[in-house]
C-alpha cells in the first residue's frame, strides 16, 4: 500500500482566476485614486494585488488595458443600477427620477468617476470607451424610461433623447467639470438637494397639460 501523495498544484480554477483578476482591478483602482493615472504602474498594481506582472499582462495586455477594464467595470455597475431603478413600476415617477438624479450626480462627482474620466482624457481610445459604455449606454436607458412616462401620460415630450439631455443638464449643471478641474466635490446634502431641485424643474418643463 503506497502512502498518499500530496495533490499536485495545477492551474487555478476559472473562479479563482476571475477572483484574482477582480482583486487586480481593485488594486489598480486604489493606485489610480492614490497616485493618478501618471503614477499608476503595473509593478505597483501587481505588488498591491499580491499578483505578478506576468498575470496582469495576460489578463489586460498592458496598463491601458487595465484602465479600459476599470472603465468597463464601473460602467457595467452604473448601468445595472440605472436599469434597476427604471424598472420599478411600483415607484412614483418623481421618486424614481429623484433617485436617478441623485445617484447620477453622486457618481459623476465621486472619486472613482473623476479618476476614470481623467484617465480617459489621456487616450482617444479610452475616451471613446468611456462614451460608449457610459453616456451612450446610460442615456438610452433613461431616455427609454422618460418615453414610458410620456406614453403613460405623466410627461409631455416629443423626443426622449432631447428630454434626457434636458434632465442631464439640470442635474449635472457644471458640477462635474468643476470637480474635474480641482474643486472639492459637493457633499451628500448638496447632492440630495440638487437632485430634488433638478427633478422639480424638469417636471415643470415637461408637465403634461392634457
Amino acid at each position: 500500500m503506497t502512502a498518499d501523495r500530496p495533490a499536485r498544484r495545477g492551474r487555478p480554477r476559472a473562479g479563482e482566476q476571475a477572483a484574482r483578476r477582480q482583486a487586480a482591478l481593485d488594486a489598480a483602482l486604489t493606485e489610480l485614486l492614490e497616485h493618478g493615472v501618471g503614477g499608476m504602474t503595473m509593478q505597483a498594481v501587481a505588488a498591491r494585488a499580491g499578483s505578478s506582472k506576468e498575470s496582469l499582462y495576460t489578463w489586460f495586455g498592458n496598463r491601458q488595458g487595465v484602465l479600459a477594464a476599470l472603465i468597463e467595470r464601473q460602467a457595467h455597475d452604473v448601468n445595472a443600477a440605472v436599469a434597476l431603478a427604471v424598472d420599478r413600476p411600483a415607484e412614483p415617477p418623481r421618486a424614481t427620477l429623484v433617485a436617478i438624479a441623485r445617484n447620477l450626480l453622486a457618481l459623476l462627482v465621486g472619486d472613482v468617476s473623476v479618476a476614470l474620466n481623467r484617465a480617459a482624457m489621456t487616450s482617444p481610445e479610452l475616451a471613446a470607451l468611456l462614451l460608449r459604455h457610459g453616456r451612450h449606454t446610460t442615456g438610452p436607458l433613461i431616455a427609454g424610461y422618460l418615453r414610458r412616462l410620456a406614453d403613460d401620460g405623466h410627461l409631455h415630450l416629443d423626443d426622449p433623447e432631447e428630454a434626457f439631455q434636458l434632465f442631464y443638464g439640470l442635474v449635472v449643471r457644471d458640477l462635474q467639470i468643476r470637480v474635474l478641474l480641482g474643486e472639492d466635490p459637493p457633499g451628500e446634502d448638496t447632492v440630495r438637494a440638487a437632485a430634488h431641485t433638478a427633478v422639480d424643474r424638469f417636471l415643470t418643463l415637461t408637465a403634461n397639460g392634457r
